[in-house]
Formats: structure tokens, C-alpha cells, sequence
């Protein structure tokens, strides 16, 4: 017995049903045909404007970043626990704020003016972040070498610290999840030349990442720590600067897609009306939901006409209409909070699809964190001299082993490898963007079984062969320290994989208006990440430290068993990619009604039906 609320409009449905079907052809034909003209796309002319306002930003945000840690220690005299949760806080409210900037972004403001904005906040923040180095009562008097106390910062010398570290944070916010969205709006998705730019954008976009931060962890780190902290602060700030004035110089050739209303309440109103309309019954599957359920495309919409897909198709009965559901004179849905379209749906299948994805990436982001946390302790008891020379390299700058290798990696990927992969597989990217990531996360878990093998010959050699001791650490290992580069050329390689392999996937799946929200998932990730080790080694930590066998993290890493963590990461990795195997073949990639053919092809499928009725 058929559903009374399901068939009170059938009669009408039949007479409105090619009607509905030919508004949905033009719809389509016109986002295919008729956008693209009237959009001058200018692809790489303008990718020197962006990429260079990405450069200096990075060298600018990165320059301060990475040696705030000192910076808090040694010019404001606060305790490493308490410099550490400073950094900690800042860095991952800083990750989660990206989704708040990116939804603002997508919703009132456009990429463009976000991108704008943010960039000189961010140059306000290091602006204030360099003043209190340059004058002396913005920061405590430096601790004496007799003196046994140091006298910590005023609440006042804190407050204005605390709002430079704002002013970045606001910055970040809108930055991070913009640029590489606005970069790849500069090219036309619907044409070849354009669809392999997009790709060559993301790999050149962590390019000259990686390159400002190895930049940024070599030169202006020695001037802040050698030269003078004034200068060295206001090298960032002054980098800033210039990225914000070559951002607008390339104001007058920019792609800039305007903001369509909030995405979000579109995607939240299909998951209410799908919950409302929970005991309704489906139409049966052979029946296109074109003719069963409700389907409207707004004339000016931002995003591509998505065909109907069967994955969770509980979220479809959003769009069954009912004898209480009312819709206007232009087709659309009187309630939108009662009666969700067929696109709709679609569009929140596409993020729904993607979050299971992302979870990968969170677990896999685990060994990327050790990589600036434990690693330094064992550079800090490994053998850091080259050579004969009393020149040691700092535990910190060990990371720019893992920037080297993706900056060597990432051209030689976009140039060679991929169009060589490409003549081979016919695909533009020459492989999946799940495949790219796959590879990144089976490479991770190489990467952590590599550490534990040296972290036990390292340990083996401290304690048979120490060459010194670390002050409150223990004996320093007579291996050299260069034995870690191995690591983390391996990490540097996962990220150069899964990293931009990530960026474009989320890009790539989501609806046209999610596109900055998109892009701020990846650093969504990278905070749960830093939650995640923080759990991880919290517990391990209190569960050995109660064992017979000892504490496989102490504070002297000679006397526990930091290579067992680094096995346990990797397993955890390894169950990751068994994890992520199972999503891929699951996955159904996002497509679009490209071609007539296939619109060809519902018409066909729409006139049968209308005459089985």
C-alpha cells in the first residue's frame, strides 16, 4: 500500500514531470556551456602575484613561528612547560580557527577580500610581536648569569604579546584556507589546459611552502638567535608586508567568485528534513529521482549539477515531497527546512562521503608531529657534530631534512613523473588522488618502523659508547645524528604525497561554494593530529611508567623504549592504510553532468518512466 503523503501529488507530478525535466537540461547545459565565457581565466599570468604573496606570507608567518618557542624562553622568561602550552594553544586554536576564516570566506566575504584582510592583520601581528623586542618595557630585563631568578613578563608585557599572537591568529584564519582555493580559481575546471594547471598549482603551492620554511628554519632563525631578535623579528613582518603589496598588484586580473550564502545551512538542512522525513518510503530504485523527488537547480548557482548517486540514501528522503510541502512560482522549495532539493542532497552526500577520508589523514598526520617533538630529544642525545669540526647542528633545524626532501621531490613529481604516469594510465594526474594518498600513508608507516631501527642503535650506542652527557637528559650517543635524516626524508616524501594529494581531493569533492572550507580541513586535521599524539603519548607514558619493564618515554630516552612507540605508530599506520583500502574502493568520486550525452541519457530514462506511470 503506497505511502498517502507520497502520492497526494502524483497526478500533478505527471503533468509537471517534463517540465521539471527540461528546466533541469537548460540548468545543466547552461553551467556547462555558458559560464565559462564570460570568465576570462588567466591561469599562470597571474600565478606570479599569488604564489609570490604565498612565498613571502610563508617566509613572513614561518620566520616568527618557528623559533617562538626560544623566543618565550629566553626574551620572556617563561618556564618551557608554560612556553610550550603557550605555543601549543596558539598553534592549534590557530589550525581550528581556519574553519571559521573559511566559512566567512564562502559565505559574506570571497577569497579575495578574506585573502587581503588577513594578510596585513597578519602583518599587524608580527608587527607587535617585533615591537616587543625592539623596546626594552615591552619585555622582562634579561636574566643575569648570577642572578637565580628571572623576573617573568608583566601583565601588561603578556596582554600585548597575547595580542600579536591574535592579530596572527586572525590572519591565519582567513589565509590558510583561502590562497590555495584562490589560486586554483585563476583556472578553467571545465577545459584540459586548466584541469592539469590545477593540479600543477597544488604541487607548486607546497613547493614554495616547503621552501620559505626551510628558509625561515636556517636564516632567519640565525638571525634571531645570533643576531639581534629586533632584527630578526622585523625580517618577518617586513616579508609580510611585501606579500600584502604584491597580492594587490595583480588586483585587476584575478578570478574572483563571489560568495554564495552560507554552504553549510544547505548541508545541515538536508540532514533536519531527512531526520523529519525519516518514516517516509523511498521510490523504488529503478525510478529516476529526477521524476520522483524534488529537483531544483537556482539559475546563478556556483555549483556543478551532480547526478544522482545511491550512496546514503537515507539523506534522499529530504527530497520526497508531500502534500504539506509548497513550492514557489521559480520552482524553489517554500520551507527550505521542510522540503531540501535533489541537488542538495547530492551536494551533502559529497561532504559526508569525504569526512571518513579525512579521519585517515588525521591518524596518518601522527608521525608528522613526532617528527617536531621526539626526534628533536634524540638529536639532542645523538652525535650532532659534522665532521671534525665543533660546529653541531641545532636538534630543531634537523627537521629541514624532511622541507629538502619534499622541495626536491614535488618538481621532479609534477615534471617527470607525472607525465609519464599519465601516458601510462590516460588519468590527468596520472594517478588517483586517493592512490597519491594511499602511497603517503604506506610510506608513513616505513618511515616509523626506520626510526624505531635507529632510535635502537642509537640508545645501543649511548649506553656502550657515549662521547658526552646532555645536561638533565643523559649520555649523549657517539651515532652520528645524520642516521635521523633517513626518517625524515621518508616523512618528507609522505607529505609531498598525502599532504598535496589531500588538498586536492577535498578541493576537488566538494561543492564549488565549500571550497575554502575545503581547504581548511587539512589544517582541521593537522590539529586533531596534535590532540591525537598528545593523547597517545600521555598514555603510553602513564601506562609503561607503572610497568615492570620500565617507561618506554622518560625524560633520558637511554633509559626507555622510544623505538617500541615508534612500532606502535606504525602499526597504528598500518591499520590506517588497511583502513583507508576499504574507503577507496568504497569511494565514489564526485561527477558532474559534463556532456549532453548524459543528459541525453535522463531524458531517455525520464520519458520511460513517464510511460510505465
Amino acid at each position: 500500500m503506497q505511502n498517502p503523503e507520497q502520492t497526494g501529488d502524483k497526478e500533478a507530478g505527471k503533468t509537471t514531470m517534463k517540465t521539471v525535466e527540461k528546466e533541469s537540461m537548460e540548468n545543466s547545459e547552461k553551467h556547462v556551456t555558458d559560464s565559462d565565457p564570460t570568465i576570462n581565466y588567466r591561469g599562470w599570468k597571474v600565478m606570479p602575484f599569488i604564489i609570490g604573496n604565498e612565498t613571502f606570507e610563508k617566509l613572513g608567518a614561518i620566520g616568527t613561528l618557528a623559533n617562538l618557542l626560544v623566543y618565550l624562553t629566553t626574551v620572556f622568561n617563561l618556564k618551557n612547560i608554560t612556553a610550550t602550552n603557550v605555543i601549543n594553544i596558539f598553534s592549534g586554536s590557530t589550525n581550528f580557527a581556519t574553519f571559521i576564516g573559511a566559512f566567512l570566506s564562502d559565505t559574506y566575504f570571497g577569497r579575495y577580500k578574506t585573502i587581503g584582510f588577513c594578510t596585513f592583520t597578519s602583518f599587524l601581528g608580527l608587527l607587535v610581536i617585533q615591537l616587543t623586542a625592539v623596546f626594552k618595557h615591552l619585555h622582562p630585563p634579561k636574566c643575569g648569569k648570577e642572578s637565580k631568578t628571572c623576573i617573568g613578563p608583566t601583565a601588561g608585557q603578556m596582554a600585548f604579546l597575547v595580542s600579536g599572537f591574535g592579530l596572527l591568529l586572525v590572519g591565519a584564519a582567513g589565509v590558510r584556507p583561502c590562497n590555495l582555493a584562490f589560486g586554483a580559481d585563476q583556472f578553467n575546471p571545465n577545459t584540459d589546459s586548466g584541469k592539469k594547471g590545477i593540479n600543477s598549482f597544488f604541487n607548486w603551492y607546497f613547493f614554495t611552502f616547503t621552501f620559505a620554511q626551510m628558509v625561515s628554519l636556517t636564516l632567519i632563525v640565525y638571525v634571531q638567535s645570533n643576531v639581534s631578535w629586533a632584527i630578526g623579528l622585523g625580517i618577518p613582518a617586513a616579508l609580510m608586508l611585501i606579500s600584502f603589496a604584491v597580492y594587490f598588484m595583480g588586483a585587476k586580473l584575478y578570478v574572483k567568485v563571489k560568495p554564495s550564502g552560507s554552504p553549510i545551512t544547505s548541508i545541515v538542512q538536508v540532514l533536519v528534513v531527512s531526520f523529519k522525513k525519516r518514516s517516509l518510503k523511498l521510490p523504488p530504485q529503478h525510478q529516476h529521482p529526477m521524476l520522483s523527488l524534488f529537483n531544483y537547480v537556482p539559475d546563478k548557482s556556483l555549483n556543478s549539477k551532480l547526478p544522482y548517486t545511491f550512496q546514503f540514501r537515507v539523506l534522499d528522503k529530504a527530497a520526497i515531497v508531500t502534500r504539506h510541502d509548497k513550492i514557489k512560482a521559480d520552482g524553489s522549495a517554500t520551507d527550505p527546512w521542510n522540503l531540501c532539493s535533489i541537488q542538495q542532497v547530492e551536494e551533502a552526500k559529497c561532504v559526508v562521503r569525504v569526512l571518513p577520508i579525512w579521519v585517515s589523514a588525521i591518524v596518518y598526520h601522527i608521525v608528522i608531529v613526532q617528527m617536531h617533538t621526539l626526534l628533536v630529544f634524540q638529536a639532542l642525545q645523538s652525535d650532532r657534530r659534522l665532521g671534525h669540526s665543533n660546529f653541531r647542528i641545532p636538534a630543531a633545524s634537523y627537521y629541514v631534512f624532511l622541507m629538502l626532501s619534499m622541495t626536491l621531490w614535488l618538481p621532479i613529481y609534477d615534471r617527470i613523473v607525472v607525465p609519464f604516469l599519465r601516458r601510462l594510465t590516460g588519468k590527468e594526474g596520472g594517478i588517483t588522488v586517493l592512490q597519491r594518498m594511499g602511497i603517503g600513508i604506506f610510506l608513513s608507516a616505513i618511515c616509523m618502523l626506520v626510526a624505531g631501527v635507529v632510535e635502537e642503535r642509537r640508545r645501543s650506542f649511548a649506553l656502550t659508547k657515549p662521547i658526552g652527557m646532555q645536561p638533565r637528559k643523559g649520555a649523549i650517543s657517539s651515532i652520528s645524528g645524520l642516521w635521523l635524516v633517513p626518517q625524515l626524508t621518508l616523512a618528507g616524501l609522505a607529505e609531498s604525497f598525502i599532504a598535496v594529494g589531500q588538498v586536492e581531493f577535498y578541493y576537488k569533492q566538494f561543492p564549488e561554494n565549500m571550497r575554502s572550507i575545503a581547504g581548511s580541513l587539512l589544517f582541521c586535521g593537522m590539529a586533531g593530529s596534535s590532540y591525537l599524539s598528545t593523547l597517545l603519548i600521555s598514555i603510553v607514558h602513564n601506562t609503561t611508567g607503572k610497568s615492570a619493564t620500565g617507561n618506554w618515554l622518560p625524560e633520558d630516552l637511554n633509559k626507555g623504549k622510544l623505538d617500541f612507540f615508534y612500532y606502535l605508530i606504525a602499526a597504528l599506520e598500518i591499520m590506517n592504510m588497511v583502513y583507508f583500502l576499504m574507503l577507496s574502493k568504497w569511494y565514489k568520486y564526485k561527477e558532474t553532468y559534463s556532456t549532453n550525452l548524459e543528459l541525453a541519457q535522463v531524458h531517455k530514462q525520464s520519458e520511460t518512466s513517464t510511460a510505465g506511470v
